[in-house]
């Protein structure tokens, strides 16, 4: 534990006094929340409420609405994809800007979990296969949101790598890689970056629930330091027992295993007053530090590092883009956006016009704007230029209804009315809004007194023939049109997992002629009287028509036709949200519906094919070698399409490098099981083998390996320098020298990794123990310097453990592009530190 300077233990007597102030009652009362985003207030002792936000890559703030829109960051696997440590600390700080301009105190992210299976339904919202490369970014994001005055949220502590059975899972971990993978990817952000808050999670590890378990003190409290507030995924404290551990604060409220009951166990002895204390004293140093207790200083009263958030994310989700593959075709005007060097393009694909910026669930924003493939393609090259072809339909289920063909029949106005109603069909309250994909978590409308909800709308559609209009929602609802009643139908949720039954539900649709430009009166009514459970006061729901798949061949035929009669075709392929997002895993990672087959006839029909991936996670290319060149865009954030076609033409660089390693086929994932046994328990039987090492293992060979991407120039690894020897717990600085050798400036990513021959141990073939992003002009030499700590070459046993010896230090621009090394000899006899070093 750090020693305290007086001002630290000044404050410390200041809260200690105020929590003399309170009974039992109350200070059991701020363990647990006041409602689904908020703690409570105590006004005695100058106490406000704080807000805490979901917010990984932005802010949605207290409310889920379209008229408080938020900035749709690019997603983390974009982020980490730049492998720049700096782009992550921007972010953080441009997330706390965004929450303190919607009065969110606290922003739950990020999330750390580790890339452990490709098949894991949430690794958008992650970093890395790879512990040190996601500690190092998570660190940073932690210090820019914390540098701005807001609190920051590592989760989901720990082992929650995938989301099948997420709330019942025993995850059987052996110590070793817990703490060599799982827990070191959340320490850097709690030692080095001082992080806040830190999310229990769902899950159990080697029998005990995550909220109770003594990973909470060991290593999170007594080894490294953490005095912030434990917080609790939302529901994940289930039991008075969780109040013996380390954690401090369960979500949401104000209902709960504790309160009542809590303080009826610390009067019978069951639970020490001393541990409520202990607890409470956290929560009130957090809004100390946030600025929700009077009498303290915040940290940060104000922002202090503002940008503009728009040209961020756009400069990230262009940092984050990964070039695997590139024949020539690109950029395809150089450094400029006169389209010259493309006379025509034909964009084809669903996710061209559709375009995926985030992953779903509850790290889900509402933007006011987003900028698709297509939008930025036409922008940049000419509207007159750019030909549009679905090609394959990726949707599934019910897509919004564009804004600019709704009439809000109350008011004239671009939108729907919606109308919260009693049993007697009283209007209880009403609302006019702007998307016809709707979520009320808290606020004004009062769901559970309603009986009824009722959404009306004039749509007026843009082409002529059938459409099938529906809404996604789970209960009892009717579609009328045109005043007639055309559907009814009960939709139950699917699956045991809440929140993905409640953000991802199934659908009901009927099929209903239109004309183009003739409006339809269009009211849909869903019964709200029999809502139970934790959700009861939530509703989601989208209002929208399912794709047209009635002939698939035509729509692959007509995008051929257009690529052949242009001089480059660029196909985005992607994902859905019933492939990736929070609450299930993926089964299969092929692109889902006809993709590959479009991308086999696009490519045959013309060579300069430019493919676009538009997914969160790893997804098999069948194709590759057929294709011209080939981006990983993730999920690019709002600024997406700009992005894109500044990589197209050249105005940037594609900066991203893999931080995952990417198949050619699913059987040759080393490590892919996400699905728990009959008896609930997920083993991780490969141990410290994840990612590249399980790769590196098996001998088998990826499509894309870890670490891997392409630039616009040509670079050379010149010259190392570094120390011949080292002690346990030192600092190994190495000096690399490389030249952009191409015609143009550039980026690259210096990538060290460690291995040692004839160990004594099980290691891994080779593992990552530094990184560094560079830039350099054309012609350019430029130098890096990497600190490798000793510390990344230790192995846990009972402790870290040194090995002395000779250790190879391999340094190039990915796992196994690696020109450069020098031997390491680490001098001391075998050493045991126990702890953190």
């Amino acid at each position: 534990m750090e020693t305290l300077t007086p001002d630290h233990r000044a404050t410390e007597l200041r809260l200690e006094s105020l929590l003399a102030e309170l009974t039992l009652d109350e200070k059991v009362q701020l363990l647990t929340g006041r409602d689904f985003w908020t703690t409570w207030p105590l006004e005695k002792i100058g106490l406000r409420r704080m807000l805490f936000s979901d917010g990984p890559t932005g802010v949605r703030g207290e409310v889920w609405d379209e008229r408080e829109p938020s900035m749709n960051f690019p997603s983390a696997a974009a982020i980490s994809s730049s492998w720049d440590p700096a782009i992550a600390d921007r972010l953080g700080a441009a997330s706390a800007v965004e929450a303190r301009r919607k009065g969110v105190d606290v922003v739950l992210g990020p999330t750390i979990n580790l890339h452990r299976s490709p098949l894991g339904g949430r690794h958008f919202e992650a970093f890395s296969e790879d512990p040190v490369l996601t500690a190092e970014l998570a660190a940073a994001y932690v210090s820019g949101v914390q540098r701005n005055g807001v609190g920051a949220t590592p989760k989901h502590y720990v082992a929650n790598d995938s989301e099948t059975d997420r709330f019942t899972v025993d995850v059987k971990v052996d110590e070793r890689p817990l703490r060599e993978l799982y827990l070191l990817a959340f320490e850097k952000a709690i030692v080095d970056s001082k992080a806040w808050l830190v999310m229990s999670a769902y899950n159990s590890i080697n029998g005990a629930t995550a909220t109770e378990h003594e990973l909470l003190e060991t290593p999170l409290n007594s080894e490294w330091g953490f005095d912030g507030v434990v917080i609790s995924d939302w529901t994940a404290v289930r039991s008075i027992n969780s109040a013996n551990a380390s954690q401090d604060l369960a979500m949401p409220g104000p209902d709960g295993p504790w309160g009542d009951a809590l303080v009826a166990a610390v009067r019978a002895g069951d639970v020490a007053e001393s541990a409520i204390d202990r607890k409470v004293l956290r929560i009130l140093q957090l809004a100390a530090r946030v600025g929700a207790l009077e009498g303290f200083d915040a940290v940060q009263a104000e922002p202090v590092e503002l940008e503009d958030p728009i040209a961020f994310a756009r400069e990230a989700s262009a940092a984050g883009t990964v070039m695997v593959k590139n024949d020539g075709v690109l950029p395809l005007a150089a450094s400029t956006m006169d389209a010259s060097a493309a006379s025509r393009i034909a964009v084809i694909g669903h996710n061209a016009r559709y375009a995926r910026t985030q992953g779903g669930g509850s790290a889900t924003v509402v933007p006011e704007k987003i900028v698709t493939p297509l939008e930025g393609i036409r922008a940049a090259f000419g509207a007159d230029k750019v030909s549009y072809s679905v090609g394959a339909v990726v949707q599934e289920g019910i897509a919004e209804l564009p804004l600019e063909q709704l009439t809000n029949p109350a008011t004239g106005g671009p939108g729907l009315r919606v109308r919260f109603l009693d049993a007697g069909g009283q209007e209880l309250f009403a609302e006019d809004r702007r998307s016809t994909a709707l979520v009320w978590f808290g606020g004004d409308a009062p769901i559970a007194a309603s009986s009824m909800v009722q959404f009306h709308t004039n749509y007026t559609p843009d082409e002529t023939g059938p459409v099938r209009l529906g809404f996604s929602t789970v209960g009892r609802g009717r579609i009328f049109v045109d005043g007639v009643l055309a559907r009814e139908a009960t939709i139950e949720a699917t699956g045991t997992d809440l929140g993905a039954a409640f953000l991802a539900p199934p659908s009901a649709s009927v099929a209903v002629q239109a004309t183009a430009g003739v409006p339809l009166d269009v009211r849909i009514e869903l019964d709200t009287n029999d809502r139970t459970g934790a959700l009861s006061n939530a509703l989601a729901i989208t209002i929208g028509v399912e794709a047209d798949n009635a002939d698939p061949d035509a729509l692959i035929n007509d995008a051929v036709e257009a690529a052949r009669a242009a001089d480059v075709a660029v196909v985005v392929v992607g994902t859905n949200s019933r492939v990736e997002s929070e609450g299930y895993d993926r089964t299969s990672l092929d692109l889902p519906g006809l993709q590959d087959r479009l991308v086999h006839a696009v490519a045959a029909a013309n060579p300069r094919t430019v493919v676009i991936v538009n997914s969160g996670s790893p997804v098999l290319l069948p194709w590759r070698d057929e294709v011209a060149a080939i981006l990983i865009g993730y999920f690019g954030g709002q600024e997406f399409g700009h992005a894109l076609t500044d990589i197209l033409t050249g105005t940037s660089e594609p900066g991203g490098r893999l931080p995952t390693t990417w198949p050619a086929i699913q059987e040759d994932v080393p490590v892919i099981n996400v699905t728990p046994a009959a008896d609930g328990t997920l083993s991780y039987d490969e141990g410290i083998h994840i990612g590249y090492r399980a790769w590196l293992r098996a001998g088998a060979r990826p499509a894309y390996e870890f670490g891997f991407g392409l630039g616009y120039t040509d670079w050379s690894l010149d010259s190392l320098q570094a120390p011949a020897t080292a002690t346990p717990g030192a600092i190994v600085p190495l000096t690399v020298t490389l030249s952009n050798t191409g015609s143009r400036p550039g980026k690259n990513v210096v990538q060290v990794y460690a291995e040692k021959n004839g160990s004594a141990v099980d290691r891994p073939v080779r593992w990552l123990v530094a990184s560094a992003p560079v830039w350099g002009e054309a012609g350019e030499s430029v130098t890096a310097v990497l600190d490798v700590p000793t510390r990344l070459l230790a192995y846990w046993d009972n402790g870290w453990s040194y090995e002395p010896g000779d250790y190879t230090l391999r340094i190039g621009t990915s796992v196994s592009e690696l020109p450069l090394e020098t031997t390491l000899a680490l001098t001391a006899s075998a050493t045991t530190l126990e702890g953190a070093a």
